[in-house]
């Protein structure tokens, strides 16, 4: 039996997207089949409701303070614990920088690097620092494609034989090919949607890709681009977001492009099941949730044909360069206007995205920790190799 700490705090928030969403589903599907060993989940508030709640081997531990929780609160409760752990797990960018145990930690994708004019300075400054500072102290990295894990290796110089490749899952009671026809009618009455349209969902930023996206609407009639994503109030929203806001009235398309803001989880395979296609020509991406989802539902996907995407989506979506407006439109009207085209793409991708399952992320995850030894008894920040340089792409 091992005691594995693990930073709940991305889980532990009521609008669960990327990052968070793969927090809440592994937490949630290791406390279901890992029995054996002891876990310890350290949150900034009381966990919410729809987190595992506590038994015998799993149980949650409130620190202060929230704001310097990776600095001072973790490291603080490591070192004065009466019986440490073996490891601590988290499941984001950031480690503890002083720690007397081995540290397993997530990396999603460098977007930052590869694009860092899309990041405020501030916390460009920050990814780039912490992050570096975490992965060069770190035993082990989980990563959620391929393609992060190439990354990892070429601006990290981070050996690849200690980093695991586990693909996030996606919640297979809400997202299934079954199409209500009168719920989906109520859910887009909801949102003020008729007609056919293109669903594009995920943070409203500018490595979404979603101007060009809306560039290729402008010669493309009796079709709308319904884009849902949060960008004002409180909870996770985007940046850089007001250029995208206007663009519609830029190209004179705003009643064909329908922003919903946030939308509930409960609202989104409806969502999904009423478009034509999911559109996700982004610029990057770690993985892409919403593309499994929307695959699972039956939608056929349209993808960029770089980083993850094609990992995602294989031999059942359209790849697109996503730098080209022309392929972005090509693609649209393709599968937007050939019913006996996306029939097939919608049976193809159902059965495609059986290989992901939060299941086999959890099981992923439990390997690297089962092959974890004990104490690393330094207590100390390690860097394993390379001189601390935060500028650039150039190879550390």
């Amino acid at each position: 039996m091992k005691k594995i700490w693990i930073d709940g705090f991305e889980a532990n928030v009521p609008q669960r997207l990327g990052s968070s969403q793969i927090a809440f589903g592994l937490l949630k599907t290791l406390e279901q089949i890992d029995k054996k060993n002891e876990y310890t989940i350290l949150l900034t508030a009381s966990p919410m409701e729809d987190l595992p709640k506590e038994r015998v081997g799993w149980r949650y531990r409130i620190i202060k303070p929230n704001a310097f929780k990776t600095w001072i609160a973790i490291p603080w409760a490591l070192f004065t614990a009466k019986e440490k752990p073996d490891l601590f797990f988290s499941p984001t960018h950031y480690t503890p920088g002083f720690s007397p145990v081995k540290k397993v930690m997530m990396v999603f994708d460098l977007a930052y690097l590869r694009f860092p004019q899309f990041f405020k300075p501030r916390d460009l400054y920050q990814m780039k620092l912490w992050t570096y500072l975490s992965i060069k102290s770190a035993e082990r990295i989980i990563t959620i494609s391929k393609a992060s894990r190439d990354d990892i290796v070429k601006f990290y110089n981070f050996d690849k034989q200690r980093i695991t490749v586990a693909y996030p899952g996606y919640d297979n009671e809400v997202f299934y090919p079954f199409k209500d026809e009168i719920k989906v009618k109520k859910v887009l009455e909801k949102y003020g949607i008729s007609g056919d349209y293109i669903l594009f969902i995920g943070t409203i930023q500018p490595r979404k890709n979603l101007i060009r996206l809306m560039e290729a609407f402008c010669k493309i009639d009796n079709l709308k681009l319904v884009v849902v994503g949060k960008t004002k109030g409180p909870g996770r929203q985007g940046w850089m977001y007001e250029e995208i806001l206007n663009k519609p009235k830029e190209l004179g398309i705003e009643g064909k492009v329908i922003f919903t803001g946030f939308a509930p989880t409960e609202d989104l395979s409806y969502l999904m099941r009423g478009a034509v296609a999911y559109a996700l020509p982004s610029l990057w991406e770690g993985f892409g949730i919403p593309v499994v989802e929307s695959m699972a539902c039956g939608t056929p996907a349209i993808v960029s044909n770089i980083s993850s995407l094609p990992e995602v989506v294989g031999p059942t979506g359209i790849q697109v360069d996503p730098y080209s407006v022309e392929q972005i439109e090509q693609a649209i009207r393709i599968i937007a206007f050939d019913k006996k085209l996306r029939a097939k793409m919608s049976k193809e991708g159902i059965k495609w995205v059986e290989r992901f399952s939060w299941e086999k992320m959890a099981k992923e995850v439990l390997r690297v920790f089962e092959g974890l030894g004990g104490l690393e008894g330094k207590g100390v920040l390690r860097l394993r190799s390379g001189s601390l340089k935060l500028g650039g792409l150039e190879k550390k």
